[in-house]
């Protein structure tokens, strides 16, 4: 694919230097014409051939970027690039508005419509809801990331951004108008300890075998552990994001509800783990999910589907210790899951109606496609961002984390990266929308209504699906 990729771009650029007779531009900030680089030696401008980037300017009366984010790790991250950059020239003001309570989107909303000195110039936008930025309702904000001064394709090459979430960031005229930093792909994260007990090994290579691929293997595993007294996950939820992220198709598709077979097969394996009580029947981000993270709920639990965050900011915090020998702490290990998939992330874009496009570009650029050791990313896998001692995370760049040190003590040493770098490649990102947040919602609140025994399976989807045409602007057949 990449080769053919490389012969497209090659073909149009000799098509437009043929038109123009001449195949340079003039970058006023680095100085060297795009399609040239410095001979080593000589110190003059040589052809390369690359590929033309557009010329951006920047208004000299414009001295504020505006920065909105749900949280504070997108400005944190700037503060960061104007730290290393002393010279950059611009004030950043930060709006920080929660997504508790629908809070957020409204009022970017409405800042974007409104236009003018205070909009946006920098916003994000997580997995929930990115497609309606990028894509969706509010994707004609969206500048597009070459509109910026930004050589798009050959940074996604060289970096090797994992290609579901530039799917994901790609409005519909084909231009890449968002990217995350974080690499949001799944594996599948285990205890060490019960592997041991139910298996004899805790290998990583040998878990992945046991577990999958598929659904008929990971059962397989499942009927294994429930001999020996556990469970294979802690709640069905833990299997959703799985089960939705590798689905085909998303939720509508030209304006209508669409239930892909994936996704309601879902109903079924959810049944399967109650009735066959291969869980402790937990529903996530709730006490008791938690308490699984630390062996003490009502059996011990082998695993969870995840990202590298899964670990990092929600089992680590909950595992009831902070080094070896402590709670779960040093007991984990990661191995690919039955099936690829991927689970959240944030998505930075830019205004296209911003006065400073280039500075803009400049930011969004180190924060998502830099893939150098002087890049946000290569810090952030290194978990260096902000000192030493940080946390490490997967990044979207597998350049960076094939020469990052993924190791961590909570995993006892592994080195996560080798198992999340696949990952990354193997998650599918066509099938989202931009109303995902509130139809998953229906579907698994139905869901547990037929697993609890409450109605039956086609009452289940009757009910899920007049919710969504009760509520929601889409045809439902």
């Amino acid at each position: 694919m990449k080769r053919i990729l490389a012969l497209l771009l090659a073909s149009l650029m000799l098509m437009s230097l043929a038109l123009t007779g001449c195949g340079k531009t003039e970058d006023p900030d680095k100085g060297t014409p795009t399609g040239t680089e410095k001979d080593k030696d000589t110190g003059k401008d040589v052809e390369t051939g690359g590929k033309d980037v557009e010329e951006v300017k920047d208004d000299p009366n414009v001295k504020t970027i505006n920065l909105w984010a749900f949280t504070d790790e997108v400005p944190k991250m700037v503060q960061k690039f104007k730290e290393m950059n002393p010279d950059f020239p611009y004030e950043i003001k930060e709006t920080i508005i929660a997504t508790t309570d629908g809070a957020y989107q409204p009022a970017l909303d409405q800042a974007l419509a409104g236009g003018g000195a205070d909009a946006p110039d920098i916003y994000v936008a997580e997995a929930a809801f990115i497609l309606k930025y990028s894509q969706g309702d509010a994707s004609q904000y969206a500048a597009p990331y070459k509109s910026l001064g930004i050589d798009v394709d050959k940074m996604l090459e060289e970096s090797e951004i994992a290609p579901y979430t530039a799917e994901i960031g790609t409005n519909s005229d084909g231009d890449l108008v968002a990217l995350g930093y974080q690499a949001t792909g799944g594996a599948f994260i285990y205890r060490r300890s019960i592997a041991k007990d139910v298996w004899g090994t805790d290998d990583p290579a040998t878990i992945t075998s046991k577990i999958g691929p598929g659904w008929d293997k990971f059962f397989e595993a499942a009927e294994e552990l429930k001999a020996k007294g556990y469970g294979i996950v802690s709640g069905d939820g833990d299997i959703w994001h799985a089960v939705e992220n590798s689905s085909q198709q998303g939720w509508v598709v030209d304006g209508k509800l669409v239930i892909d077979s994936l996704r309601e097969e879902f109903l079924d394996l959810s049944k399967k783990l109650k009735d066959n009580d291969y869980h402790n029947d937990t529903e996530d981000w709730t006490d008791a999910w938690f308490a699984d993270m630390k062996g003490e709920g009502q059996k011990e639990i082998f695993g969870y589907f995840g990202p590298a965050w899964l670990i990092n900011y929600t089992i680590a915090p909950n595992c009831g210790g902070t080094q070896v020998g402590e709670g779960t702490y040093g007991d984990w290990a990661v191995c690919e899951p039955p099936i690829g998939f991927f689970w959240g992330g944030s998505w930075v874009l830019a205004n296209k109606d911003t006065k400073v496009p280039n500075a803009v570009g400049q930011i969004i650029e180190w924060i998502t496609l830099d893939a150098t050791e002087n890049g946000l990313q290569y810090m952030w896998a290194n978990g260096t961002t902000f000192g030493e001692g940080g946390t490490k995370d997967a990044v979207a760049s597998g350049a960076v984390m094939k020469k990052a040190n993924g190791e961590l003590d909570f995993l006892s040493g592994q080195n996560m990266f080798d198992i999340f770098v696949p990952a990354g490649e193997f998650a599918n990102g066509k099938n989202l929308t931009q109303y995902d947040e509130t139809i998953n919602d229906y579907f698994r609140g139905q869901v547990r209504e037929y697993t609890a025994g409450n109605k039956s399976r086609e009452q289940a989807i009757k009910d899920f699906k007049q919710l969504v045409m009760d509520n929601l602007d889409i045809i439902v057949e």
